[in-house]
């Protein structure tokens, strides 16, 4: 056996549509939605810069719903600049793929090998002595355990896994396709299991390498911090260094200030602006989306939750002055007013911010909300897309609707004689 390097990469989404997002800043969304390209085009550059001798794509490739056949043909383009420099490709289709309409239409170069649907197929490297193992998804909802169909291991040689999986442990949010467990592909005899689904970067088990790269893009407030793909080293038929590269283009973040004891709001705002400088050195000079949460018992809440709006202007006043392009996706207002102050709050507003705070919380209200969401589920295509939608409407209804009231009567206190 020789020393060779392979890249593993999985969950590109080329081209993914971005929920709720062009409704908030339709020109973010779109530098997000092409951040998909630019991270898939760094990857074609690490596979090549790194002299890798094959690329492992595991799985969800492009978006269920493909919506520019161009997509396609860029990846293809893609793949036919790692065919330039003597790289082949390995690769899983996942659900995504599975029940995407063009997919299957696309003519790809000779470098790229996909794995069947209808049963596991290994293909064999022959001068490095590498047995490269995969299945598929027949379907878009695999609910079996395609992993304990696959060949063993070919004595003698280096095997890889290539599968699409939510592996036991770590599915987070994700559907559990595929299922399998840590423990079985680690008895199962090869030496990396290259996996995708799971959009987080993650190491389960060593020797043998169990290992998700992550998502190249991260695509909404979830998927924070580096995304990209790991960078494989075997020597002597040995795995000799595994790294993780970041790839992405634009950096979500999310930060939680505590704002417990602030008194005075530009004393916040500086305190907002040091705790940011951590999330800036981590993304590295990229754009970064940021989701600001401010939390804590603070003198500051009711003047917050009344002047939102001014609130989120003087943040988004604050990120201007910065050097580093910062979009600010939302802001979430989690505080709580010291005891003493809500006690003795005898004011019309006061009262009536302890109110909506009740109400907020109230079953009633519930039920009222589900029955709306109902009738407007019906009304949308089916899709993940959709249900994911409507998850966001139950989770941001009830603030949503309390913050509007709030700023109804803020308006009406301002208002003139």
């Amino acid at each position: 056996m020789s020393s060779f390097t392979f890249v593993h990469a999985a969950d590109l989404h080329l081209d993914s549509p971005l929920l709720g997002l062009a409704g908030k800043s339709s020109d973010y969304a779109a530098r997000v939605e092409a951040a998909s390209r630019e991270a898939f085009d760094n990857l074609i550059k690490l596979a090549i810069d790194g002299q890798c001798r094959f690329m492992l794509l595991a799985g969800d490739i492009f978006d269920g719903d493909l919506r520019n056949f161009q997509t396609g043909l860029y990846f293809i383009e893609g793949m036919r600049r790692l065919g330039a420099a003597g790289i082949n490709v390995y690769m899983v289709l996942g659900n995504h793929d599975s029940e995407n309409r063009f997919a299957e239409k696309l003519s790809l170069t000779d470098n790229v090998h996909v794995f069947p649907k209808a049963k596991p197929a290994t293909h064999l490297i022959e001068d490095l002595g590498v047995a490269i193992h995969g299945q598929s998804f027949p379907r878009p909802d695999v609910s079996e355990d395609l992993a304990r169909g696959y060949p063993p291991a070919l004595s003698g040689a280096f095997n890889i896994g290539v599968l699409h999986t939510a592996c036991a442990g770590s599915e987070g949010h994700h559907a559990r396709y595929a299922p399998c467990t840590p423990e079985q592909l680690a008895n199962h005899g090869y030496d990396y299991w290259a996996l995708g689904h799971v959009h987080a970067h993650a190491i389960l088990s060593e020797y043998p390498h169990i290992v998700y790269p992550g998502n190249l893009q991260g695509r909404h407030p979830r998927e924070t911090g580096p995304k990209g793909a790991v960078l494989v080293t075997v020597d002597e038929g040995r795995l000799a260094g595994l790294e993780h590269r970041a790839l992405d283009v634009v950096r979500w973040a999310t930060l939680r200030v505590d704002a417990s004891g602030v008194e005075e709001e530009r004393d916040l705002l500086d305190l907002i602006r040091t705790e940011l400088a951590a999330c800036l050195v981590d993304a590295g000079g990229r754009p970064v989306a940021l989701r600001l949460s401010i939390v804590g018992t603070s003198p500051l809440h009711a003047r917050m939750i009344l002047g939102r709006s001014r609130f989120r202007d003087d943040i988004e006043t604050l990120l201007a002055t910065l050097s580093h392009d910062i979009w600010l996706e939302k802001l979430k207002l989690e505080t709580q007013p010291p005891a003493a102050t809500e006690a003795i709050d005898p004011t019309v507003a006061g009262r009536l911010d302890r109110e909506l705070v009740r109400l907020s919380k109230d079953k009633a209200l519930d039920a009222v909300l589900e029955s709306r969401l109902v009738e407007i589920r019906a009304k949308l295509p089916a899709g993940a897309h959709a249900d994911a939608f409507i998850e966001q409407m139950r989770a941001e209804m009830p603030e949503r609707a309390a913050t509007l009231a709030r700023s109804l009567v803020s308006e009406a206190d301002h208002a003139p004689d």
